[in-house]
């Protein structure tokens, strides 16, 4: 069962999606969360890094919109299916979250290019910072490593239960850029979910006019988080096509 260890909202903030926006993070620092208790976060719109459970608290500001995909129901395009046969390309590993410095090494490069291409702040993470985030230990939390022969090339951050995979975080080595990795790892997640017997993949946000957010949208037909339901709250999901 969770213990909840500091609950808060943040003071507003710039916000690193909308310029000119101001944005502010809900957290529920836990431990020990369950699987079943992931699900009922993730339900409401909660994503997780480490021990930090958020999601937006920006007032008026609604753009960030939680969206997952049915599997059942969802119909890859022609690119989506061309990025998932480029994927093929590289052996996958899939086990628990680790931190070493291949790891370090492929978040700064990868990194880079988003603060040359897309005007990020700088992030060197250190050992201990991508440890707390990405490897902090959980029973939901996955780590599917990319491998060119014997070169790490991708990372793929999971949460998996019984009913989902939740994509936390991807990030990858700029040189296969050009294979479109990012939509070939939503197609892997969708793949895995179909393993596993789950129902979702949750995608985390979606935020029309940020580059980064906004192609999650281009997966049909979605589900859409239209509010911000309280814990003990039924969430309600709707389709778009």
């Amino acid at each position: 069962m969770a213990r909840l260890v500091r609950h808060f909202i943040e003071e507003p903030r710039s916000c690193a999606y909308l310029p000119g926006n101001q944005a502010s993070l809900e957290y529920r620092l836990m431990v020990n969360v369950t699987p079943e208790e992931l699900e009922s976060l993730l339900l409401r719109g909660w994503r997780r890094f480490g021990p930090a459970y958020f999601r937006p608290a920006c007032r008026p500001c609604g753009e960030c919109i939680s969206i997952r995909l049915d599997v059942g129901r969802y119909v890859a395009t022609a690119s989506q299916k061309r990025a998932l046969r480029r994927s093929r390309r590289f052996r996958l590993e899939i086990g628990r979250p680790k931190v070493d410095a291949q790891r370090l090494e492929l978040h700064r490069l990868w990194h880079a290019t988003r603060e040359a291409d897309r005007g990020w702040e700088p992030s060197a993470l250190t050992e201990e910072e991508y440890g707390t985030q990405f490897a902090f230990p959980s029973s939901t939390g996955r780590e599917v490593a990319w491998y060119d022969d014997q070169k790490l090339v991708a990372i793929s951050l999971l949460d998996l239960t019984r009913h989902c995979v939740s994509a936390a975080y991807f990030f990858y080595h700029p040189s296969i850029a050009r294979l479109s990795p990012g939509v070939g790892n939503v197609m892997r997640c969708v793949e895995l979910a179909k393993e596993i017997g789950a129902q979702h993949v949750y995608l985390g946000y979606r935020v029309e006019g940020c580059a980064s957010l906004q192609y999650k949208g281009q997966f049909r037909p979605n589900e859409v988080l239209g509010t911000r339901p309280a814990l003990t709250d039924q969430p309600v999901w709707t389709e778009t096509s």
